[in-house]
């Protein structure tokens, strides 16, 4: 199994395994439309055709990007499929020139393993809230920012 660019494709089971998890309350909600719309900010671990995992960088501005969506099947937890697909995130980041990443997380035990470091979330610019009115948990955010210097 490698990490590889999604395809078209791959945005129903990117989809639907990021909406599995967000129904537990780990992650945020996505709209199919928007998957598609994002598609190439992705990452994907497949097995055959399945998606078994899932991430992507989200680029804000020419200093800023996002990790964001990730996701591993819950039978391929502890694989380290999620920090594979991190550091693909961090090397994109890297290739594109973009010095720093942040990601908002409720697992930032995860993230801290990959080397990012938690912070204020008013140390991020305004710019990355532009999403957040869509989320149900808006204005009362309760995910940790986090930042990565690449």
């Amino acid at each position: 199994m490698k990490v590889e660019k999604a395809r078209i494709a791959d945005a129903p089971q990117i989809h639907k395994l990021a909406n599995h998890f967000a129904q537990t309350g780990v992650m945020l909600p996505r709209a199919l439309s928007e998957i598609y719309e994002n598609i190439r900010d992705f990452f994907v671990i497949r097995e055959g055709e399945t998606v078994l995992a899932c991430a992507a960088l989200h680029v804000y501005w020419s200093d800023l990007a996002e990790v964001r969506g990730v996701a591993v099947s819950e039978d391929r937890q502890g694989q380290r499929l999620g920090a594979e697909l991190v550091a693909a995130c961090l090397r994109e980041a890297t290739t594109l020139g973009i010095p720093r990443v942040f990601c908002l997380t409720y697992k930032a035990a995860f993230f801290e393993k990959q080397g990012f470091r938690q912070v204020d979330k008013m140390e991020l610019p305004r710019k990355v809230w532009s999403e957040c009115y869509r989320c149900p948990k808006f204005p009362d955010c309760d995910e940790v920012a986090m930042t990565c210097d690449v």
